[in-house]
């Protein structure tokens, strides 16, 4: 495989957008940065085990969308509980 290399403006906010291709190729739109030795790497993220793994151990491993989906529904449900 070949490197896909290109070139990303930093915004006023300290924010990039990574180019359509990039995206395409990660497959995810979650992704976790790495910075290590000056360099700074995406990598994607495609389940919360992954994101989260050193809270995850030994975990049932979810799509990051249904554990936001759950995350969404608790909140409702908790916002809304009759007091």
């Amino acid at each position: 495989m070949s490197a896909m290399v290109k070139i990303a403006k930093v915004s006023s906010k300290g924010q990039i957008t990574l180019p359509r291709d990039v995206r395409a190729a990660l497959g995810t739109d979650h992704v976790r940065i790495v910075y290590s030795s000056g360099e700074v790497r995406i990598e994607p993220v495609n389940d919360v085990a992954g994101s989260l793994a050193h809270y995850a151990k030994g975990k049932k491993k979810i799509p990051y969308r249904v554990a936001r989906e759950r995350a969404w529904e608790a909140v409702v449900r908790e916002k809304h509980k009759r007091r």
